[in-house]
């Protein structure tokens, strides 16, 4: 199972095994989903975390 490392709107970084509706891609509903923060236990907004470029 692959996980994704996620962003929520509080700024908490974590790694999730499902990112839901992920196939549908971000050009058709955007790159965010809502999803259950681990660290402040709410449903908040996430996106993917990408890698940092130098």
């Amino acid at each position: 199972m692959e996980h994704t490392v996620v962003r929520c709107a509080e700024g908490h970084v974590f790694s999730t095994a499902s990112f839901p509706m992920q196939q549908l891609g971000p050009g058709r509903i955007g790159p965010g989903r809502l999803i259950r923060c681990p660290r402040c236990a709410r449903l908040r907004h996430a996106v993917p975390v990408t890698a940092l470029k130098r």
